[in-house]
């Protein structure tokens, strides 16, 4: 049986709420980027459910079949390129499967990996997320007349970014091979483009340059940690 048949018998979109009846799965390790999918989500009438690496995003699918999956091309058990090829060749295949990433020059490569299709962070956009969602659903699924677009934005709650810069630290101070610094560099700039931290967003790509250029990390790894501490150290409201 179809995965969207289930839930059109009870849930239909609307021009408010245009995905109402679909169930989206984020494959995504940032607390952050996942509290903006949330919103974008609850504001666009799908439901979510969240991954946080490629195993976990496995044990998902073994139990229930999403209709839309969004795959962070940069994840710590592997590549969501890896992830996005093996879900475009399964049979039956999910109806959408989109690329994420912090990184424009990644589109064309989760394209070519079999995705239907990218959404850059910062996840903001309200109207910009739906329509990555809705050009790929077949007519009947779409809501019926004109739908209401609005150019709103979402903010992710703070304490999330906190939590993702937590994390960072958590990485830096533990033992980490080389693969595992190149995910830091990732995670980081992606996080910080995300929130647009700009200064934590240049620790990141300075890390990642001297990683792929095999130049010693001590220096960027040690301006990134007093950035992060940085920001861990101030006060946080709730």
């Amino acid at each position: 049986m179809d995965d969207l048949t289930p839930l059109a018998l009870t849930t239909s979109p609307t021009s408010a709420r245009p995905l109402m009846g679909l169930t989206v799965l984020a494959v995504e390790d940032s607390l952050y980027a996942c509290e903006a999918l949330r919103l974008l989500c609850l504001r666009s009438g799908a439901r979510i459910r969240r991954a946080d690496c490629i195993a976990s995003a496995r044990r998902h699918l073994k139990v229930y079949r999403p209709s839309v999956i969004l795959v962070d091309v940069g994840l710590p058990d592997g590549s969501g390129l890896d992830l996005i090829q093996e879900l475009s060749n399964l049979s039956p295949r999910i109806n959408i499967i989109l690329g994420l990433s912090g990184d424009d020059g990644m589109k064309a490569k989760a394209m070519a990996a079999g995705a239907d299709g990218f959404l850059a962070k910062p996840l903001e956009s309200i109207a910009q997320f739906q329509e990555a969602i809705l050009a790929h659903l077949p007519r009947e699924r779409r809501p019926l007349g004109l739908r209401v677009i609005k150019d709103e934005r979402i903010t992710p709650d703070p304490i999330a970014y906190t939590d993702d810069l937590s994390h960072i630290a958590q990485m830096i101070n533990e033992d980490y091979d080389d693969r595992q610094l190149g995910y830091v560099a990732q995670f980081v700039t992606g996080i910080a483009k995300s929130a647009q931290d700009e200064a934590l967003t240049h620790a990141g790509e300075a890390l990642a340059k001297a990683h792929a250029s095999r130049l010693p990390t001590h220096q960027p790894i040690a301006a990134l940690a007093g950035l992060v501490q940085q920001r861990l150290d101030r006060p946080v409201a709730i």
